[in-house]
């Protein structure tokens, strides 16, 4: 027990420490940003069973405007371009394929922040997402051509509604975010092809510059 209360108490002056040191408690005011970043991703919900995915790193830049609802609370929308996908293995058609799939997307999360403290906010809200572009690339695969331009001609969801979550850590002007987040739709087109459906989840850490509005 005297351990535990050690670790708590270790933690708050870590927490205190940073932000009297380091923090510029810009909660009140509006601010705007630009970011860059990984991100982690992969596939889930899939349709084929007999799909196995591997995550893929791409990645992600942008940018942010914070709008203050008081000193405690506030909305963030952002703006990004950010590359995701997948490595798998299936099959299409009887034969069998390894793909790795790169797709580019225009984001706009609108998230509602919570500012407990200067230096960290919470952020969570829906995300819009538009696909820009769809790479795929095949290897030691026996699927024929025909079966390749059924991947390539594939009906697939452009415009997808997904959910985005995570911190920011306010250290001065340089902003250090974390985020996850996942679709709620599937890549569905018109659900007639035998190309894999499934939602995107990814994992992204991103380096930022803050300016406040003086």
């Amino acid at each position: 027990m005297k351990t535990k209360k050690i670790l708590i108490m270790s933690i708050v002056m870590l927490f205190s420490i940073i932000n009297i040191t380091y923090a510029q408690d810009g909660r009140e005011g509006l601010s705007f940003g630009v970011k860059l970043g990984l991100n982690a991703s992969n596939i889930y919900d899939t349709q084929d069973n007999a799909l196995q995915s591997d995550s893929k790193i791409g990645f992600a830049a942008g940018a942010f405007l914070a709008i203050p609802l008081g000193k405690y609370i506030g909305i963030q929308p952002e703006i990004l371009l950010s590359q995701r996908g997948f490595k798998g293995k299936g099959s299409v058609l009887g034969s069998t394929y390894e793909l790795t799939r790169t797709t580019n997307y225009l984001d706009i999360p609108l998230l509602f922040a919570i500012k407990p403290i200067g230096f960290l906010t919470i952020l969570a809200g829906p995300q819009y997402s538009y696909l820009l572009k769809q790479t795929d690339k095949f290897e030691n695969s026996t699927i024929s051509f025909e079966q390749e331009q059924e991947f390539e001609n594939d009906d697939i969801r452009k415009n997808i509604l997904c959910f985005t979550g995570g911190i920011d850590i306010n250290l001065k002007q340089l902003v250090l975010s974390a985020r996850a987040g996942w679709d709620m739709q599937r890549n569905r087109g018109d659900g007639s092809s035998t190309t894999p459906r499934y939602r995107n989840v990814w994992y992204q850490a991103t380096v930022g510059y803050r300016f406040y509005n003086q």
